[in-house]
């Protein structure tokens, strides 16, 4: 018997691509556009049971990111990036305060490698917390709920079907869905603009509900500036895609780490060389490097994503200017112009 397709989308949201019918479903599992991608058990076997070329090389490498206070960030109000360490950032622009992707605890499999920044207190003054997908190491339980104690007006902009798993977790946190190519409603007076955007990725956190949750990246346009947040990623068509739709990109925010072995990771993440790819398709400015040096995620030696990186900026591969902040460093615009 055939599986069931269908498309779906947010109805009460604007669709910014002209006739894009909404996310692809097979039965119920969103797909990768227009295919279905599910990481096979075998392929997950056959990692665990491999021995690591790199084993030892890896133990050796004791690598961690600078780490520097920036409690003082969250009552400032000036514009401002600042990496809290894996996938989260702290964006600031035009007096709106966005969180993305925190993970602020340790839990079973995800030990961070570096402190946090801040006490998990100091994170206050949030508007939108903004969550690309649901693995765990981007939608982290503890972390939701602390946030959404502490941030009593803040409102959360995700994926569809993504409303469900976060009322589990905070069961008053206003959330808005939204598939890919859809604007979010942020109200009249907003001076943002922030849209949802396709990734090649896929979701499980439980045995039963495989790509049940929509994956993706976002796009937040301030006054004459574009930041684009890529998310969980392979590589893949949508980096064109996004630019033909934005033109060229002010600040690309992607991920570097966790691609090795590529017969695992390949599907799920891009490696730097590939990451430099997709930021060039992008046209950006400046790209700022994620999802390297806070947790052992894979093969690679805990240095080698940003030292790999670098090499391929020094050697003329990357058109826009890297930044590598330490964690808490406080990036701001005008050092950038």
């Amino acid at each position: 018997m055939a599986t069931r397709v269908s498309y779906l989308r947010n109805p009460d949201l604007p669709t910014v691509r002209p006739g894009y019918p909404g996310n692809k479903l097979f039965g119920k599992e969103f797909a990768n556009g227009e295919e279905l991608f599910e990481p096979s058990f075998g392929t997950l076997l056959k990692w665990q049971l491999a021995t690591n070329p790199q084993k030892e090389e890896k133990k050796r490498d004791t690598w961690a990111p600078e780490v520097v206070d920036c409690a003082a960030a969250f009552s400032s109000t000036e514009d401002m990036l600042v990496w809290l360490g894996h996938s989260c950032f702290l964006l600031r622009v035009a007096g709106v305060s966005l969180l993305f992707d925190p993970v602020l605890f340790s839990s079973l499999g995800l030990k961070h490698r570096h402190p946090l920044p801040c006490p998990p207190e100091a994170i206050r003054s949030i508007d939108y917390l903004l969550l690309s997908h649901g693995h765990r190491d981007h939608c982290d339980e503890q972390s939701i709920q602390l946030l959404a104690a502490q941030n009593p007006q803040m409102r959360v902009l995700s994926s569809l079907r993504m409303a469900p798993l976060l009322r589990g977790m905070a069961p008053n946190l206003p959330v808005q869905e939204a598939g890919w190519w859809q604007q979010y409603d942020l109200g009249p007076d907003s001076p943002l603009e922030i849209t949802y955007l396709p990734a090649a990725h896929w979701h499980r956190r439980g045995l039963t509900d495989m790509n049940q949750i929509l994956w993706g990246s976002f796009m937040v346009r301030a006054q004459d500036r574009l930041i684009y947040f890529a998310g969980d990623t392979a590589y893949a068509e949508h980096f064109e895609a996004i630019e033909a739709r934005f033109g060229p990109i002010d600040i690309a925010l992607m991920p570097i780490g966790a691609y090795k072995p590529a017969y695992m990771m390949a599907k799920s993440h891009v490696n730097p060389h590939e990451a430099a790819k997709a930021a060039n398709v992008l046209r950006a400015g400046h790209v700022v490097p994620m999802h390297y040096g806070t947790f052992a995620l894979a093969d690679e030696p805990a240095s080698e994503p940003l030292r790999q990186m670098r090499e391929v900026a020094a050697g003329g591969m990357l058109r826009g200017e890297l930044h590598a902040p330490a964690v808490g460093e406080v990036l701001r615009w005008p050092d950038w112009e």
